[in-house]
């Protein structure tokens, strides 16, 4: 009878495991990676000052159990008072993971700094290009700003949109798209949209991303990351011909190097997708938007 017990809650375990964030000893923290599998996070880290003593540390260890290509970070300062005058916290976050690539988009100044959003990409993938697109603050609090960094193999992006105004957020979210249709709408390439978008999945702001994007990220609650009520937080592909499938998606509840009530007010996103062969071949955004002004 007993052994008959214990072998009905080995299988209850078995049935209920999957639906955690991830294992507790961190052996299913990613899949096995093949050739054309990208790794995605992205984490509104909130100027890495939830505690009292900087989380860069913490959060990068956090994110090395990932073991991401790229990490898309908003409320990122630079040479801020309020977080160390000399310190560029993306740069610092960047050397702390291994050297990455990275790109900063300031969206203000702040304190004597900057304040904005940025992106981290693995040295494995060497940039081709980067840029930053600065957007209105219209009936918004702020002005905010779009972070991006362009591969050979792929173009990821990391935006905040206002957190106070349902128009703002939308004219923001328009501009975003705007953009990189226009650089990337043609390329076939794969194109990552990540960031805080401040909107829950039925507002205006995420009717308007479906036109022209697939949200790759789970529609879990993100935040407030003590108990999670709200889905703010995604991860979206560009709808431009690019050929892909999920691998895995999944909002990060729980890390063996930190925790994440402390971490940040936000819980990290993430996501692991497939690139499939495509016929059509995969042009650059500079040399896309050459062709365009060609024909027109």
């Amino acid at each position: 009878m007993n052994r008959l017990f214990s072998l009905i809650i080995i299988a209850g375990c078995a049935v209920v495991h999957p639906a955690l964030s991830f294992a507790y000893d961190g052996s299913e923290r990613v899949t096995d990676k093949g050739d054309k599998v990208l790794r995605i996070a992205s984490y509104n880290v909130g100027v890495f000052g939830k505690t009292d003593e900087s989380s860069i540390d913490l959060i990068a260890g956090m994110m090395k159990e990932l073991e991401p290509d790229m990490i898309a970070m908003q409320e990122l300062d630079s040479c801020a008072n309020r977080s160390g005058k000399d310190i560029f916290q993306l740069k610092e976050f960047a050397k702390e993971m291994g050297d990455w690539h990275y790109r900063f988009a300031r969206a203000i100044p702040f304190e004597g700094g900057g304040y904005g959003t940025g992106m981290a990409i693995s040295p494995e993938f060497n940039p081709i290009s980067s840029f930053s697109v600065s957007l209105p603050q219209g009936q918004g609090a702020e002005a905010r700003a779009l972070a991006v960094i362009e591969t050979k193999e792929f173009a990821v992006a990391s935006v905040h949109l206002d957190h106070v105004s349902d128009q703002a957020r939308l004219e923001q979210m328009k501009i975003v798209t705007g953009t990189l249709k226009e650089r990337y709408g043609r390329s076939g390439k794969p194109v990552f949209l990540c960031g805080d978008f401040n909107s829950t999945p039925e507002s205006e702001t995420i009717a308007e991303l479906k036109k022209d994007w697939t949200i790759l990220s789970p529609l879990d609650a993100t935040i407030p990351s003590t108990s999670p009520k709200e889905c703010i937080d995604y991860i979206a592909i560009l709808n431009n011909g690019a050929k892909y499938e999920t691998v895995k998606a999944e909002v990060c509840r729980s890390f063996l190097s930190g925790n994440t009530a402390t971490a940040s007010d936000h819980l990290p996103v993430f996501v692991e997708i497939r690139l499939l062969p495509t016929t059509t071949p995969v042009q650059s955004g500079t040399m896309q938007m050459m062709k365009a002004r060609q024909t027109r």
